[in-house]
């Protein structure tokens, strides 16, 4: 019998198996679509005891976390300049600095511009913790984060809803779970690391190898700050995080300022939903008020801080333990109903595209660039548009034609 993850696929690559398996034999790597995924590195030292799928989120239909209790809040850092670094309000950075000085570790996810990649890593001083501030719109590689951790010792674990789940089983399992403080986001799902590929084979054109790069920027506002801020050798400098704790503001801007609104390669395809994994789209149980985290932050869009631009977070605690950590940390809390909190957030899993293969064979294809990409997905919306109007005058007449007959 096969009681191992050797025939999961297409999961959430989430890591905590090779993280929980006690013969080291489970790596992680991308797949050829550019997501991460466990397999066995070596069959013969397989014990078959099942560690691997107890702990895989992806392979259970429930969530490891049941009989939530919810608590929302909008939530901003008390320190200006902490919130107007931070994407939002600044509620996860706080939260770290929090849980820090009660002499917790945290396992955060930061950037790596010389392996080219976001991955979980342990930060022990605010000095440490800065780098993991920030959005960072790419799959994290958690292995040797996640590895790192003592379960003896006390931490604050961070990560996609998918991820923080699985984490918890693992704690779960080996019974330290009291140790740990677990915090997710609103996800809105992963894009392919051949779109991060691409985008940074751009950009390294422009500004040469790659030193800094910044997702979101509140240069022109919060509502404004799709932004991709990137530095590279031949502009820019390489960022030394352990300089000061001034190094939270960085006092210029990044070279590369495309917005959304300006059309954004990499936003094109991340937003347009045409490049997320499969789990995102077939098997994602974690949207709006599913999660197995104390806490859950995300920005706080909607009608009701429709005129902040410094950034409001959306915090929602989970548990009796995460609200206690949200009240003790340097944020201001406003209590609102969750509905408010969660406004702008998905209800339900992304939609794949119609051309979303033939999105992802161009990805694939090392001749192409992510112009090339972009082009096939401004072809299919502008088919999907006139496609559109024709159906409407269609619908119009249909209507006519049910009001006559009644």
């Amino acid at each position: 019998m096969c009681n191992n993850i050797s025939k999961v696929h297409d999961c959430y690559g989430c890591g905590v198996c090779a993280t929980a398996c006690g013969r080291k034999i489970i790596e992680i790597g991308l797949n050829e679509d550019g997501f991460y995924e466990p397999h066995i590195t070596d069959d013969s030292k397989c014990t078959n005891c099942g560690i691997c799928t107890e702990v895989c989120a992806y392979l259970h239909d429930d969530l490891s976390l049941q009989n939530l209790e919810i608590h929302p809040y909008a939530a901003w850092s008390k320190e200006h300049l902490v919130r107007r670094k931070c994407s939002s309000g600044g509620a996860g950075f706080e939260i770290g600095k929090y849980l820090l000085g009660l002499g917790y570790k945290v396992c955060g996810v930061r950037y790596d511009a010389d392996k080219n990649r976001a991955e979980h890593y342990i930060a022990t001083t605010v000095e440490e913790l800065i780098p993991s501030a920030g959005s960072k719109y790419i799959q994290s590689y958690t292995v040797d984060g996640f590895k790192a951790i003592n379960r003896k010792e006390k931490y604050l674990v961070t990560g996609t809803p998918c991820q923080i789940d699985s984490f918890r089983r693992y704690i779960r399992k080996f019974r330290c779970e009291d140790n740990f403080v677990l915090l997710d986001f609103f996800c809105h799902g992963v894009p392919s690391m051949l779109v991060w590929k691409k985008y940074t084979e751009w950009a390294e054109k422009q500004v040469g190898k790659i030193t800094y790069a910044s997702w979101r920027n509140k240069w022109t506002g919060w509502h404004d700050s799709w932004a991709m801020g990137i530095d590279g050798e031949k502009q820019g400098e390489k960022i030394n995080w352990h300089d000061s704790y001034d190094m939270l503001i960085r006092g210029k801007k990044s070279y590369i300022e495309s917005r959304l609104s300006q059309g954004d390669m990499f936003y094109q395809l991340f937003l347009g939903d045409c490049c997320l994994g499969k789990q995102c789209y077939d098997h994602c149980k974690y949207k709006y008020d599913h999660s197995s985290a104390d806490i859950r932050i995300g920005d706080l869009w909607g009608k009701t801080y429709n005129d902040d631009e410094d950034g409001v977070s959306g915090a929602v605690a989970f548990t009796q333990k995460g609200n206690e950590v949200l009240k003790q940390c340097n944020c201001e809390l406003v209590e609102h109903s969750f509905d408010v909190v969660a406004e702008g957030q998905m209800k339900t899993c992304p939609q794949r595209i119609g051309a979303y293969n033939k999105i992802l064979e161009t990805l694939k294809n090392d001749s192409k660039n992510i112009q090339d990409v972009c082009h096939i997905l401004a072809a299919y919306r502008k088919q999907q548009r006139q496609l559109e109007r024709i159906k409407h005058p269609i619908r119009s007449f249909k209507n006519i034609i049910k009001k006559i007959v009644k």
